[in-house]
């Protein structure tokens, strides 16, 4: 109810804005004025788009690289398989962006997974039989006949600690679609302000100590509350500690777990699927939506600065060939880091806003390897005969994960999440071969204080794949192409500072009122007419589309008032 209520704000900030400046039709060259200018053309970049051209806003997207997505992205590494070569699963995009954009029109094609978690074991079988695995999906019986494997204690109290995160999601929702509650305006502001944030927390309210454990506890410590058996403890934190450069053990990794079930598809909660075509599918689909509404897109037109008029407002920006485009607001799709350390002209900023700025955290722990391979990997824990899929091969395939010790040892036995999104999807690779995607952790930005070489990108590569080979024998053979992305590389292709692919940690000290900055959670830099939104700022990374929708409807308002 709250989403819709947000969405029907929305609707009447762009209703009055297109009243007052008329519709705007598509132009295929880049003009030297428009109304709105997107930096990047990313996945939120392309959202917040789509929205300023419906507000009534003549807006061009601007992508340096020569292809549209940002980290939603396909891209054909080697002859013949096409990855997802950053992001690579879809569950997050808002189901209001969904509708309203009609991506399903524009073309977007998402393959359901179900089972969607299986946690193979390393371990020598009972009586030649194969080792123990475990299976996570929608039938709840299946999951529990799963479970009884390793206890049957964890079995009975699963269902109850599903219902309760499910609990907790929905009580999270109405926070993803507005920005986060104005403070001043609830302690000081007008009746009206005080209305507004009371609806938007009213759903939070109830859960109110549970949402604070999840968000400032260490995961393990609920998890044990919970589950007594290690694999199961040991699956669900590999979700809690996904892309981030923390341990289950630490305070604040239960946060990230919540991120991955309070997603949805096809109106199914907690669903997780794969686009067809790879990520890259999603961002043309709102590429095609944008474009509709008339946005000129352009790839290759890389933003050198954003221009700042003598009022001290933003103005436009600048190309890397000099060429200038003028605009009355700006929204940037970088980094924090990016947009207002290496985009925004450093005089124009308060020193005390840049020494903040530096402050922003990117740690990232994430390798990520696209693997074109011959043959099906075929897993000791559940083997198929002549290389058919089983049910297993559709899902997040967590190598390493049979127990929480892998955590102290990320150098020896890395955490390896393995997808395979072409048992799904025909169109990713030839015939007979497939394409896997392995998203590892914990790997360092600078080895021992150096930078990466390829010797190290490729020893890296070889000792994840020796691990994979334990799990599934004949893997190393089958492998015909790799693209090795250590943390600078993702840094230096995608923009990703740190290599983070959220743009910035989802750690308690940067959610909610403090993403990136407290001075920033609402999406206003302290430029005017300057704005994010990327994943740096709320509610955070994942393809959600929920920062661009939220910026958007920011700027329009601003304008309105204007």
């Amino acid at each position: 109810m709250a989403a819709a209520a947000w969405t029907d704000r929305g609707r009447r900030a762009v209703t009055l804005l297109k009243t007052a400046t008329g519709s705007r039709s598509s132009h295929t060259g880049l003009r030297s004025q428009y109304d709105a200018l997107v930096i990047g053309g990313g996945h939120n970049g392309l959202v917040a788009a789509a929205y300023l051209q419906k507000g009534g806003l003549r807006t061009a997207v601007l992508e340096r690289r020569h292809v549209l997505g940002g980290a939603a992205v396909s891209e054909e590494i080697v002859p013949g398989f096409h990855f997802s070569r950053c992001s690579y699963l879809l569950s997050l995009l808002r189901p209001h962006i969904y509708e309203d954009l009609e991506l399903k029109k524009h073309g977007l094609k998402v393959y359901m997974r179900d089972p969607h978690a299986f946690t193979p074991m390393l371990e020598e079988g009972v009586g030649g039989a194969p080792p123990r695995s475990l299976t996570l999906g929608s039938d709840l019986a299946m999951n529990q006949q799963e479970i009884e494997k390793f206890s049957q204690k964890d079995a009975k109290a699963y269902p109850e600690f599903l219902a309760h995160l499910e609990k907790l999601a929905a009580a999270v929702h109405p926070l993803l679609d507005a920005p986060p509650v104005d403070i001043p305006g609830v302690t000081a502001g007008s009746f009206r302000k005080r209305l507004a944030a009371a609806h938007t927390l009213k759903n939070c309210i109830p859960f109110i100590y549970y949402f604070y454990e999840i968000i400032t506890a260490p995961i393990m410590k609920i998890l044990t509350r919970w589950f007594e058996s290690e694999p199961l403890r040991a699956t669900l934190a590999t979700d809690g500690v996904i892309g981030a450069m923390t341990s289950p053990s630490n305070p604040g990794s239960g946060y990230v777990l919540l991120h991955h079930v309070m997603g949805e598809l096809e109106k199914e909660k907690g669903a997780w699927g794969y686009v067809e075509g790879g990520m890259g599918g999603v961002s043309q689909a709102m590429a095609r939506a944008a474009r509709s509404y008339g946005v000129d897109i352009f790839t290759e037109k890389e933003v050198e600065q954003v221009l700042i008029g003598p009022d001290g407002a933003a103005k436009g920006v600048v190309l890397k060939d000099g060429t200038e485009i003028h605009s009355r607001v700006v929204l940037s799709n970088a980094t924090p880091h990016v947009t207002f350390k290496k985009l925004t002209p450093q005089a124009s900023l308060p020193p005390e806003f840049i020494k903040a700025v530096d402050q922003i955290d990117y740690t990232s722990p994430v390798t990520k390897i696209n693997v074109a391979v011959d043959k099906l990997p075929n897993f000791l824990a559940s083997p198929t005969p002549d290389d058919k899929p089983g049910p297993h091969h559709q899902c997040s395939i967590h190598l390493n994960c049979e127990n929480v010790e892998l955590y102290s040892l990320p150098e020896k036995k890395p955490m390896l999440e393995m997808t395979i999104p072409s048992v799904l999807d025909p169109t990713l690779a030839p015939p007979g071969c497939h394409v896997v995607s392995l998203f590892t952790q914990f790997t360092p930005y600078h080895i021992e204080g150096r930078e990466w070489t390829d010797e190290d990108r490729e020893a890296y590569a070889d000792n994840v794949f020796d691990w994979v080979e334990q799990y599934a024998p004949g893997f190393k053979k089958s492998v015909v192409g790799r693209d090795i992305l250590a943390p600078p590389d993702l840094e230096r292709i995608f923009g990703l500072t740190g290599g983070n692919i959220f743009h910035g940690s989802m750690s308690l000290d940067q959610l909610y009122l403090a993403r990136p900055l407290p001075s920033l959670s609402d999406y206003r830099s302290p430029i005017t007419g300057l704005y994010l939104c990327g994943s740096g700022s709320h509610p955070g990374g994942g393809v959600m589309g929920s920062p661009g929708w939220n910026a958007a409807l920011t700027a329009l308002a601003d304008l309105k008032r204007q």
